[in-house]
């Protein structure tokens, strides 16, 4: 059952109609001859076997020679640099911006090109703040003094004593008179572009107080490699890891107000100081350009996590004091590279109604209730099991069973309409005593016993909207990790097909993450949640794409929808209703797709959750050429 063979010509045949429709969409829009030169790109890659071993860590993804084609066509030219500095003068707002670069013995040349690319910038109006401290290399003081006398815009400030990063940074933070404060490491550079980008940004939201862009590593022959491409200001996901990094400026102002950089959290300084600033503010903008290169060597942070666990350590306790700042109690737990998932505190153990619509398939609906009463430790939840005209004996039997053993937590309702997924699920809903619902098909297995009790920790928080989990393939392969917006057309899974072991796109699989949408084969809202934004929609959306439709309502309202990678299941994909391989099914599908785009055309054009640099044909994360 689980390889059944039928079941794979049918998955590849339902790849080969959306690569058809995607394929077709290309050609409508951009014309033939756009189409065929992104066939011929993506053959090229895919028939290029040359081994481009990267040094990168290993979640990342992006093979260097597609990075570099990708930089060849999206990094700004000689001439594109020349108009950057020639519109400046025009821009309304010139924010000077002060780059802090706390100084410590790095090596002379990285230090050079550090400050170099400060110098190279199109944008004019920014000043280097520089705090050396009490470095021991007899090259530093000097090198510092003649930067300081050839650009009165380079301030410099010599510690008496050494005391980390933390310190220095403060230190280049007295130096600052700019309304933005930027970070540059002593031995990482900018692009030529990359304040302008900033003060453009700044220009089109005047209101901004942090903005962040995309990065990549430079190793020690100065050659770039694996960017990392980020997704807009995800809240939940920062809990889980410090993503925006480089390049962040931050308006000074509230930099003060905060205290500046917290001594005793040096290695994290930077992401306890953003924890605290996103306290203070939502105003938070990010740039989808490479415009920040880390450095790879021995001593760097980029290069080897492990050689600075005091950087973890700070991290941690960064993390707990959030925790209490923002009065929800909960623990932190961690995870692989060095990241984070939060474990809430549950204030009130509230009922959770489990909703399963169910038709025949007596076994496998055996093995969900199986694996939810037997796993389940969550203490307060009842399973409500909609039968939307069961006539095998068999299901029937194993009904009444769970009617007998579990009287007090199963039941079942009958409910003989044709299939419509939106209205057996509204209808149950209805029927519903929890406070918290939870949708699940009933081709699924739990795996962990405290699935429910994570789901609740977080759907209990008045920010979040829906929860999902890790979903899993028989094989042990990932079917669903959160949903992005775009993908195949209108949406698709996250890392679909990816080993479950695996960290995914920089441990996205590993890390709680924040998705535009999650799918109703595990899905958890609060009651409320759902009757506000009208349930799902059961005139348009009767089979597919309602779950993706009711998760970007609740965004629409102001809800963040969250991934949870401890939250595991098995999924026996579509059992039920079988596969979408039929004229008529296939009509139907196509008018939901035509409902979705019409409706939902701007988070469908740029998922908020996702980059644009990334690609929107497959669920694997590579870059978008």
């Amino acid at each position: 059952m689980l390889n059944n063979p039928l079941s794979r010509t049918r998955e590849q045949l339902s790849r080969i109609q959306r690569l058809s429709k995607r394929s077709y969409e290309i050609v409508t829009n951009k014309g033939v001859r756009y189409a065929l030169s992104r066939l011929f790109r993506k053959l090229y890659f895919k028939l290029d076997e040359t081994p481009l071993p990267s040094q990168g860590a290993p979640e990342v993804v992006h093979p260097f020679q597609e990075y570099h084609y990708w930089l060849s066509q999206n990094s700004a030219r000689s001439v594109d640099l020349r108009q950057k500095r020639a519109t400046v003068p025009i821009f309304s707002h010139k924010p000077v911006i002060s780059i802090l670069m706390p100084v410590y013995n790095p090596p002379e040349a990285y230090l050079r090109i550090a400050i170099e690319s400060v110098f190279d910038s199109v944008y004019p109006y920014w000043e280097l703040c520089i705090a050396d401290d009490a470095s021991t290399a007899e090259y530093v003081k000097p090198l510092l003094k003649e930067y300081a006398e050839k650009d009165t815009r380079v301030k410099v400030v010599f510690r008496e004593q050494n005391g980390h990063i933390s310190a220095a940074s403060n230190s280049a933070l007295e130096l600052a008179t700019g309304e933005f404060v930027a970070l540059l490491d002593h031995d990482d550079c900018l692009n030529a572009d990359a304040l302008y980008e900033m003060a453009l940004m700044l220009n089109l939201h005047p209101d901004a107080d942090m903005i962040y862009s995309d990065e990549d590593k430079i190793d020690e022959s100065n050659t770039l490699r694996d960017p990392f491409f980020k997704p807009d200001w995800c809240p939940d996901s920062f809990l889980s890891r410090m993503y925006t990094c480089h390049l962040g400026i931050y308006r000074r102002s509230l930099v003060n107000d905060i205290g500046g950089f917290r001594i005793g959290y040096e290695g994290s300084q930077d992401y306890d100081l953003v924890l605290r600033l996103t306290e203070k503010t939502d105003r938070i903008y990010h740039i989808p350009k490479v415009l920040y290169h880390w450095r790879i060597h021995p001593q760097s942070t980029a290069s080897e996590l492990e050689s600075k666990n005091y950087a973890t350590d700070a991290a941690y306790r960064a993390l707990c004091d959030a925790l209490e700042r923002r009065g929800e109690p909960g623990k932190v737990t961690p995870t692989e590279g060095g990241h984070w998932i939060i474990r809430y505190q549950i204030r009130d153990y509230r009922r959770v109604t489990v909703i399963i619509p169910t038709k025949n398939l007596g076994r496998i609906l055996n093995t969900c209730l199986t694996s939810i009463f037997e796993k389940t430790t969550y203490p307060n939840y009842e399973v409500l099991l909609i039968d939307n005209g069961s006539t095998e004996p068999e299901t029937l039997e194993i009904i009444d069973k769970w009617k007998t053993k579990e009287p007090d937590r199963f039941r079942c309702e009958r409910y003989e309409v044709p299939f419509n997924f939106s209205k057996i699920n509204n209808y149950a809903a209805s029927k519903a005593s929890g406070d918290y619902l939870l949708f699940l098909n009933n081709d699924t297995e739990v795996v962990n016993p405290d699935w429910m009790t994570a789901m609740v920790e977080q759907v209990q928080r008045p920010a979040i909207g829906a929860v999902g989990g890790l979903l899993l393939y028989p094989d042990d392969t990932v079917q669903h990790a959160g949903v992005v917006i775009g993908l195949g057309g209108v949406a698709g899974h996250s890392h679909k097909h990816f080993p479950a072991h695996v960290p995914g796109y920089y441990y996205q699989l590993k890390t709680t993450n924040n998705y535009s949408a999650v799918t109703a084969a595990c899905l958890m809202c609060r009651r409320e949640v759902f009757e506000e934004v009208g349930g799902l929609e059961e005139e348009n959306l009767a089979i597919a794409f309602n779950d993706v439709d009711l998760c970007l309502k609740m965004v629409a309202k102001g809800y963040r929808n969250i991934y949870l990678p401890h939250v595991v299941l098995y999924h026996y994909e579509s059992k039920s209703r079988g596969f979408e391989d039929t004229p008529e099914k296939i009509a139907r599908f196509a008018k939901e797709i035509e409902y979705m785009r019409e409706k939902w055309k701007e988070i469908i054009d740029r998922d908020p959750c996702y980059s644009p640099n990334l690609t929107k044909d497959r669920e694997d994360y590579s870059i978008n050429i």
